[in-house]
C-alpha cells in the first residue's frame, strides 16, 4: 500500500479518539482480574482492538436491527457465499471454492471439531512454539498430545509430523504472537511434509487481512492439494467484532465437509447462525477494505512508534516491527529477563498495566503488547514496559 493511500486512508477514519469499554462486558477492560490478580490495569492484553467497528459495518447492523426480526438464519446464503468468495478474489486473487464453506461460532471451534473428526484421545497434534495459548487449551481439552515446535526448527517440524500416531498440524498463518507471515517456499514446505507423512493439515488464517505492506498473505488452499486439510478464519479480528459470534472455513474433502456440517448442526444444535454476525462479515468484505487498510496503516505506524521507543531505551535489544498484525512480540531475555515473574509484578503493582507475559505462549522472558488502540494509548503501555525493564534489568 503506497504512502498517498495511507494518508487517505487515514484522514477518513478516526483511530486516535478513544472509546471507554468500561462496563460493556468487556473481556479486556471488564475481565482484567481473571488473568491479573488487581483491578483497574490498563489492559494491553487479549488480541480484540480498542477501536469502534468500521462505520459501514455498524450501518447494516442498524439497519438488520431496525428490522425487528431475528427468527433462524441461514448461513448459506447467497449474500454471505458471495462476499467471501469476491473478497479472496479481490484481496487475496485466489479463487475459492464456496461450496466447501462451513460455518461456526468461532476459530476455535472449529478447530476442536475437526480435530474431534480427524484424531482420537492420545493422538498427537503439532504445533509452533511460541503458542496461541486457545490452540493448547483446545488440544489438551481435547485428550489430544500437544508437541511443539519452534517456528523456525523445520528439523522438529519433520520429525514430529513422522510420528507414527501424529494425525494433525494445526498452522498459524500468520502466526500468533509473533506476526510472522510464511512465505511461498515455506508454505510449500509445510504441505510437502504434511503428505509425506500423511498428516492433515488445519491453516487458521484469522490474522490474515492484517498483514504490512512488504508481506503477502498466501491461503493454504493454493497448497492444500492430495492433503487433507481446512482453512478457518473469520472477519472479526481484521475488523474488531468478535463478541457477534462467528466464522468461516473451508475443508477440502467432500466427506469431511458433509460430516462437519452434520455435526455442527444435529450434534452440537448450531446449524441457525447469529444473523449479526452474517451481516457484519458481508458489510465488511463489500464496503469495508477501505477502513481496514487504514487501520493497517494506522497499527503500523503504532508498531513503528513501539520500535523506536525500545531502539532508544534498549539499543542491543533490535526489536523491529512484525509481518503482519498489531500484537507487539518482544524478546526481553538479551536485557537479561528470563522469567516472567518479577517483570509482572513491576507492571502490575507498579506502573498499573497488564501486557501478557510470555510464559502464557510457552515462551518466558518475552511479552505480548497489544496495540490495537488509539496511539495515546499504545504510548502509555510502552514507556510503562520500558520503566519496568529497566528496574528488573537493572
Amino acid at each position: 500500500m503506497s504512502s498517498q493511500i495511507r494518508e487517505q486512508t487515514t484522514v477518513r477514519y478516526d483511530f486516535d479518539t478513544p472509546v471507554d469499554r468500561r462496563g460493556t462486558w468487556c473481556v479486556q477492560w471488564d475481565g482484567i482480574t481473571d488473568r491479573f490478580p488487581v483491578p483497574d490495569l490498563l489492559p494491553f492484553t487479549i488480541s480484540d482492538m480498542d477501536f469502534t467497528s468500521p462505520p459501514e459495518v455498524l450501518a447494516a447492523l442498524n439497519s438488520r436491527i431496525a428490522h425487528g426480526v431475528f427468527g433462524y438464519s441461514d448461513w448459506r446464503n447467497d449474500d454471505f457465499r458471495g462476499a467471501i468468495r469476491d473478497w479472496y478474489r479481490e484481496r487475496y486473487a485466489t479463487e475459492v471454492d464456496v461450496e466447501k464453506l462451513v460455518y461456526a461460532p468461532s476459530v476455535l471451534n472449529q478447530i476442536a471439531q475437526l480435530l474431534r473428526m480427524w484424531t482420537r484421545p492420545g493422538d498427537g497434534v503439532v504445533l509452533h512454539t511460541p503458542t496461541y495459548d486457545g490452540f493448547r487449551k483446545a488440544v489438551l481439552g481435547l485428550g489430544r498430545d500437544m508437541r511443539t515446535v519452534a517456528v523456525d526448527d523445520w528439523a522438529g517440524l519433520e520429525r514430529e509430523l513422522a510420528r507414527p500416531d501424529t494425525r494433525v498440524f494445526v498452522l498459524c498463518s500468520p502466526h500468533n504472537p509473533t506476526g510472522y507471515v510464511w512465505t511461498d517456499a515455506e508454505l510449500r514446505r509445510v504441505a510437502d511434509l504434511a503428505r509425506a507423512h500423511d498428516v492433515a493439515v488445519i491453516s487458521d488464517e484469522i490474522h490474515s487481512d492484517l498483514v504490512h505492506d512488504g508481506h503477502t498473505h498466501r491461503p493454504f488452499t493454493g497448497y492444500a492439494d492430495g492433503l487433507r486439510w481446512a482453512l478457518v478464519t473469520s472477519g472479526s479480528k481484521s475488523f474488531n467484532f468478535p463478541a457477534l459470534s462467528g466464522s468461516y472455513g473451508f475443508v477440502g474433502d467432500p466427506g469431511d465437509h458433509a460430516e462437519f456440517v452434520r455435526r455442527m448442526g444435529h450434534d452440537e444444535g448450531l446449524e441457525s447462525p447469529a444473523v449479526l454476525a452474517l451481516t457484519a462479515h458481508i458489510a465488511a468484505y463489500r464496503e469495508g477494505g477501505a477502513w481496514l487498510d487504514g487501520l493497517r496503516a494506522y497499527t503500523y505506524e503504532t508498531l513503528r512508534m513501539v520500535e523506536e521507543r525500545l531502539a532508544d531505551a534498549f539499543p542491543g535489544l533490535g526489536w523491529r516491527v512484525p509481518d503482519a498484525g498489531y500484537l507487539a512480540w518482544i524478546d526481553l531475555r538479551p536485557l537479561g529477563i528470563r522469567a516472567d515473574e518479577e517483570l509482572q509484578r513491576v507492571l502490575v503493582e507498579r506502573e498499573r498495566v497488564a501486557i501478557m507475559p510470555g510464559g502464557t505462549y510457552g515462551a518466558p522472558g518475552f511479552v505480548r503488547l497489544n496495540v490495537g488502540c488509539p496511539r495515546a494509548k499504545a504510548e502509555a503501555g510502552i514507556d510503562a514496559l520500558v520503566r519496568a525493564v529497566r528496574q528488573v534489568a537493572a
